[in-house]
């Protein structure tokens, strides 16, 4: 089965590479309902695999000028204090409580949230645009706030269950910077802010023990080339082209697992 897991890795890789979605919406269900990966050590071993193969992809679009650390840095102010903390809980309630039902249920909803922001994330955006508060004076300062707000949104979602980083986070971007972030901008800087936060989370959860080594380095062997490759096409092939079949992915994976 390790090269089923190496291939799984190569697949999601190529996802997170053109969308900046798929490290956790995919990879966690995928161990889970294909590999019968425990729910906890799936969301463990998933953070961890997001940090590394998002690190080599937030890399490749920082050389390609597609990440604006400004928005990085107001997502991190919320999201980096909310993932500690709520890793502080998991770990203060304890390894065995954080699992079972409950964890694959939260996921299981999660994902279908997900999978709504990523298949109506355009509508959301053209909305958000013809808000009138947009020419409002104060409306820069409210922008800020609420990045950090939807920081600490992912910190916490991406803490508990590895997902969130990717699809909600860059939905939150596309409707409070819609001018501001093209495509390629808008995956890059998602995934360089994913990068410190699925770490933390990553950490947290060896502490707790809910990490497993040989299985992540079979994924990793696989996602590495492929982020690369699904940075590079990420220039060349149309959002709309895979943002539809992701969304239904998606929510098939959640539902199932709420089922």
């Amino acid at each position: 089965m390790d090269w089923l897991n190496g291939l799984a890795g190569l697949l999601v890789g190529i996802i997170v590479g053109m969308t900046g979605v798929g490290g956790g919406s995919l990879m966690s269900p995928l161990l889970i309902l294909l590999f019968g990966v425990a729910p906890a050590t799936a969301i463990g071993t998933d953070l961890w695999f997001a940090a590394i193969t998002k690190a080599v992809g937030g890399t490749v679009h920082h050389r390609q000028q597609n990440v604006d650390f400004g928005i990085v840095g107001l997502l991190a102010i919320g999201s980096i204090p909310a993932a500690i903390l709520t890793g502080f809980v998991i770990w203060w309630r304890g390894a065995q409580t954080h699992g079972g039902a409950s964890l694959a249920t939260a996921l299981g909803i999660v994902l279908v949230v997900t999978a709504a922001f990523t298949f109506f994330r355009a509508p959301l955006a053209r909305r958000a645009m013809a808000l009138s508060i947009r020419s409002h004076r104060a409306f820069p300062a409210l922008k800020s706030l609420a990045t950090i707000l939807c920081g600490v949104i992912l910190g916490t979602l991406v803490t508990l269950t590895s997902v969130g980083a990717g699809a909600l986070g860059a939905t939150f971007l596309l409707v409070l910077y819609p001018r501001r972030l093209s495509l390629s901008k808008l995956v890059g800087t998602d995934i360089a802010h994913a990068v410190p936060l699925a770490l933390i989370g990553g950490l947290i959860h060896l502490m707790i023990g809910t990490v497993d080594f040989g299985l992540l380095a079979m994924l990793l062997i696989g996602s590495i080339p492929g982020i690369i490759l699904g940075s590079r096409l990420s220039l060349i092939v149309p959002e709309a082209v895979v943002r539809p079949l992701l969304a239904l992915i998606l929510a098939f994976a959640g539902i199932k697992l709420l089922v």
